[in-house]
């Protein structure tokens, strides 16, 4: 199968498309502007609906009514119009939807700056909105794993009924890449009778909502919802492992940083320095035992967490750990990418305090 070089967000979109992704909607924010770009050219070729909504907040409610209908809708934004689109989101999960949500992430807080940036980990994670929910989240390193996450999605979406988010630094959404459209393996999904599609020989129409005035009704949904994050956590957990059998030093990493650290492993192993990657693939489920069993052999000494951010998967990587090893962090903020030099001197210092 040939490769074709490709931009990680026109990728986005030419995946959505072969997915089956019946509605996009969407409003241009930098870093992701050339997806409803190049949906707005493509989606009516096909037959499909794209809007450019007036706003975040309003690409998300549309979102969550063409889902209620049946439909596969999706949109992308970047951070600060994901921060806008946390209601909704909270809307759609409570309403046991299917949706595929892109963060292409750049430097916050706030409006921050238009250069790459991971800090948004919280937000994804961590539902983001409010009440008892968590997004599935999938981050891919490399444009090959882009198309075939983004395709994976509305499967994911549409078989456990909850929005999927893929968490992408905006590096990986402006840069090119050769790849293939290689077949993405489908999933046997459930009907969707479920949908509003009107009555369709039953007595009364279905209704979707997240509002249960009763709190009896209203526990038993998040009951349920919780035995579907259950599901989700034994089913949906991925990760990679380069390095780490014989690892004294384990990195931990995924997105961009990841894929730096590739050189950096060579680097240090070159030097006598044993390291390992473990890069979870999915943020939420997080790989706990994986990296936990990586973590407990006698030959690591300690963990490395590399984020383009202050510090926010370390939480998930001291859980996941549970004290067997030291953690120590290195990371940059506000859109700057670490460069091979800069981990290799963290992993040095790091291995040079453990002593």
């Amino acid at each position: 199968m040939a490769k074709e070089l490709w931009k990680g967000n026109e990728v986005i979109a030419e995946a959505a498309i072969r997915a089956g992704c019946d509605c996009y909607f969407g409003y241009p924010i930098t870093p992701q502007s050339e997806v409803p770009e190049y949906m707005s050219v493509h989606m009516p070729k096909h037959g499909r609906i794209f809007v450019q909504a007036e706003s975040e907040v309003a690409a998300i409610n549309m979102v969550y009514g063409a889902a209620a209908c049946g439909l596969r809708a999706m949109t992308t934004s970047s951070s600060p119009g994901i921060s806008l689109m946390q209601e909704g989101i909270s809307y759609i999960a409570g309403s046991r939807l299917p949706a595929v949500i892109v963060n292409c992430m750049r430097g916050g807080p706030g409006l921050g700056t238009i250069q790459p940036s991971q800090a948004d980990y919280y937000q994804s994670t961590r539902g983001g909105g409010h009440g008892d929910y968590r997004t599935i989240v999938l981050a891919p390193s490399n444009i090959q794993e882009l198309a075939d996450f983004v395709q994976e999605a509305f499967d994911i979406a549409d078989y456990y009924r909850n929005p999927v988010m893929i968490a992408v630094d905006g590096m990986i959404g402006q840069m090119l890449e050769p790849i293939e459209w290689r077949p993405v393996k489908r999933r046997e999904l459930p009907p969707k009778d479920w949908a509003t599609t009107g009555k369709r020989g039953r007595k009364t129409p279905n209704l979707v909502t997240s509002l249960f005035m009763d709190p009896e009704d209203c526990d038993r949904m998040n009951q349920l919802m919780g035995e579907n994050l259950k599901r989700i956590e034994e089913n949906e957990t991925r990760y990679e492992a380069i390095g780490c059998d014989d690892a004294e030093i384990i990195l931990v990493a995924y997105g961009t940083p990841a894929r730096i650290i590739i050189s950096v492993l060579d680097e240090l192993r070159t030097q006598g320095i044993k390291a390992g990657l473990f890069r979870p693939i999915s943020l939420w489920p997080f790989p706990e035992k994986p990296l936990h069993d990586y973590v407990a052999k006698d030959n690591v000494k300690l963990v490395l967490d590399v984020e383009m951010s202050l510090g926010q998967m370390i939480d998930d990587v001291r859980l996941a750990i549970k004290g067997k090893k030291p953690v120590h962090f290195y990371g940059r903020a506000g859109g700057i990418v670490p460069t091979v030099e800069e981990i290799i001197e963290a992993a040095k210092k790091a291995l040079k305090e453990a002593k």
